[in-house]
């Protein structure tokens, strides 16, 4: 009796283990969230862009439905697009959905890197209009609680690649 109460006890915990680890998606938004805030800096275009290259971009981030959900908006001096990206924790992955000024949405999948300073967003798939491109890969690197950056890669029609680095400090 005493060895099946030690069983029963044993599995009981682990089950309790398991149900309150958190899951790397959940990690990972964790990170993100510690950026909610303002932020300000300049963007570096490749190929360059003479429209946006070194020009200041304003992002906010801010937690919403009850912190399930983090939004990240950017405007830039002189640019009249005001996309929006929302993240949040689908199941056991972290899921961005990025809200285009070219009229799509394409969604990425986001993995934390082994130091935890990094979140690397892969396409995983789009809809909307497709005919101006759509976004492709988002990194956030966490610098420290004042500075990160932001890379963000734009696929144009015929697959070409345009980056974007966002080097931004916080404002508040």
């Amino acid at each position: 009796m005493k060895s099946v109460c030690c069983v029963v006890s044993v599995v009981l915990m682990s089950l309790c283990a398991v149900a309150f680890a958190q899951s790397d998606a959940q990690k990972s938004f964790d990170q993100l969230k510690t950026l909610t805030g303002s932020w300000e800096g300049h963007v570096t275009i490749v190929p360059p862009a003479p429209e946006m290259e070194g020009k200041l971009t304003q992002v906010s981030l801010r937690t919403a439905s009850m912190g399930h959900t983090l939004m990240h908006e950017a405007t830039g001096s002189g640019r009249p697009d005001d996309p929006i990206t929302m993240i949040v924790v689908d199941g056991d992955r972290l899921l961005l959905t990025h809200y285009c000024d070219a009229d799509n949405r394409p969604r990425m999948v986001g993995k934390m890197s082994a130091d935890g300073k990094t979140v690397e967003f892969e396409f995983l798939d789009v809809s909307g209009n497709l005919q101006y491109g759509h976004m492709q890969h988002a990194v956030f690197t966490i610098v420290d609680a004042n500075h990160h950056t932001e890379d963000w890669t734009y696929l144009e029609p015929g697959d070409k690649a345009l980056h974007a680095h966002f080097d931004l400090q916080r404002t508040k």
